[in-house]
């Protein structure tokens, strides 16, 4: 099922695996990444709600750069590997 999802999620997770050379990985990277795509999809989710309340078409912009934001986080915390979330952080 891992393979799968990887093989699907692979337009997102190439940028960020590849390369070459040494990088600087913690556990810790790959939690925090975890969070803050959580983060930003709960932030979504609440300018969805609010742009659906008040009636306001430019409450699309947040709902895709958080959601945007949020999906690529949990696509490379879950799927990528230890370089991918090294890249995402800059820790090449």
């Amino acid at each position: 099922m891992k393979a799968l999802l990887k093989q699907i999620c692979t337009p997102i997770l190439k940028p960020f695996e590849n390369g070459t050379g040494e990088f600087d990985y913690k556990p810790s990277h790959r939690k925090v990444l975890l969070f803050l795509g959580i983060l930003c999809l709960v932030i979504a989710a609440i300018s969805v709600y609010v742009a659906l309340l008040t009636g306001q078409v430019a409450g699309i912009i947040p709902v895709i750069l958080f959601g945007v934001t949020g999906l690529v986080c949990e696509v490379v915390g879950l799927l990528g590997s230890d370089r991918a979330v090294a890249r995402i952080w800059k820790r090449h």
